[in-house]
């Protein structure tokens, strides 16, 4: 299976996305949409809008996604069994207000 995780460094849902796929023992390429403009407007072009997270599992883009919805992708498609083990983030929230105050200290211009 390949994996592309367009995510934040720091934010709530990257994190959710990540947990469940180390969660998973899943391999995954890591993008960082924001400190490199390339990976965020390929984010947009593939899923056709500017939220994150997006992860594209074997070509299908899973657009402004939570790990919650992840796992239930991968779940529902046969992907990955049923795990009971531990997470090591929150799967289904956003970002903290720290999180949005390291963001907004480095500002980004895409376009």
């Amino acid at each position: 299976m390949t994996i592309k995780a367009y995510l934040k460094p720091s934010c709530g849902w990257s994190n959710g996305v990540r947990a469940i796929l180390r969660k998973h023992g899943l391999a995954f390429e890591d993008i960082d949409i924001i400190n490199n403009r390339e990976n965020y407007a390929e984010m947009v072009r593939k899923s056709g809008q500017p939220l994150s997270p997006c992860v594209e599992v074997d070509g299908v883009m899973l657009a402004d996604v939570s790990g919650e919805e992840v796992e239930n992708y991968l779940l529902s498609n046969d992907l990955v069994k049923a795990s009971d083990a531990a997470v090591d983030a929150p799967t289904n929230a956003g970002c903290s207000d720290e999180d949005h105050a390291k963001m907004a200290a480095k500002p980004v211009r895409f376009f």
